[in-house]
């Protein structure tokens, strides 16, 4: 294989060479196989959540994770805190109403401050964008990105494609319809990189104000009508209306929004019949997607993903803390 060639998704080297990287920031950090590789090692944490018997390993043990919160989570707060535990470490949570961010204390102080603490591993969940890599590069152990303003949310996509693998047998070749809210979510900003870097054909489905301006350098292609967008689809991913980050100029009523661009039975049938719906919570049922979607046993993978959330994200905390364990191949 030249250098030219680039290598498979399904193909990674071996040890430590198949992930470089200290930290997970974001999914644009990352390579096919790399994607593959950690999709590969949750799938080993999916079985044993679904033992029953033994939900517990201690791979951790020993280990500190702090799970620094300065933006509210419930499910990815859990999640994180689930997969730790069940790693053998002991988890820590921060959260930004107890911290001293809220007493005018600046971002890099609270990098050092959480650095001296010694934790052998920091997730961090943040309303400004960049602000996890300004974390990372100031505290000496790997850093995992719960979440940081519209920038990114790799584990959300990492788990959204492992699903996707689960559901369809593959992830790659798919026509995939990402809808909603798109210009204000990391959600989907880290689904399209990575859905793209695997070779599935991505769809935006928005309202124009809601389409980002940069969506061309991301080879994702848009559409305003949901209709449209549907046709043909594997995939359908829903995404909430960010109200909180919206002024009221983007819509120009939740009404209006549902009757054009929320998923019905209806709408679904312009999908392919086998298409899976996705969203990554929380629901606006009644305005993004209709519940008798969100509940569908058969078509909706809604409570699927919160599984493989916890089963990603073990994957991660194992595969970032190796070094620090001294796993084999992974000087």
């Amino acid at each position: 294989m030249t250098s030219a060639t680039p290598r498979p998704a399904s193909d990674y080297p071996p040890g430590g060479d198949a992930f470089r990287h200290r930290d997970l920031t974001g999914i644009a950090q990352l390579a096919p196989w790399e994607i593959s590789y950690i999709l590969d090692a949750a799938e080993q944490w999916v079985e044993l959540n679904r033992s029953g018997a033994a939900k517990h390993d201690d791979a951790l043990k020993g280990l500190t994770i702090i799970n620094a919160f300065f933006e509210n989570s419930t499910r990815t707060l859990l999640s994180f805190e689930i997969a730790g535990k069940r790693l053998g470490a002991d988890v820590v949570n921060m959260h930004a109403a107890q911290s001293s961010v809220k007493k005018g204390e600046t971002l890099i102080d609270t990098a050092m401050t959480l650095n001296a603490m010694r934790a052998d591993a920091i997730v961090i969940r943040h309303s400004a964008s960049g602000a996890v890599q300004l974390i990372a590069d100031k505290v000496d152990c790997p850093v995992l990105n719960a979440g940081d303003g519209r920038h990114e949310h790799p584990t959300q996509a990492l788990l959204d494609a492992l699903t996707i693998r689960r559901r369809k047998g593959k992830v790659e070749g798919l026509t995939v319809a990402i809808c909603g809210d798109v210009l204000h979510s990391r959600v989907a900003r880290s689904n399209i990189l990575a859905l793209t870097l695997l070779g599935n054909d991505v769809r935006v489905v928005a309202p124009p104000t809601l389409i980002p301006p940069a969506l061309d350098r991301m080879h994702a292609v848009p559409f305003t009508d949901m209709d449209e967008g549907l046709k043909g689809a594997d995939v359908v991913m829903m995404l909430r209306l960010q109200n909180e980050r919206m002024d009221g100029a983007y819509l120009p009523s939740a009404r209006e929004y549902h009757a054009l661009y929320a998923l019905t039975p209806q709408r679904l049938e312009k999908a392919k019949p086998d298409a899976i719906v996705m969203h990554p919570g929380p629901m606006n049922r009644g305005v993004e997607i209709d519940s008798s979607i969100a509940d569908d046993p058969v078509r909706s993978t809604i409570t699927e993903q919160v599984e493989m959330g916890v089963a990603v994200r073990m994957a991660c905390l194992d595969i970032l803390t190796r070094r620090k364990r001294g796993v084999p191949g992974w000087n």
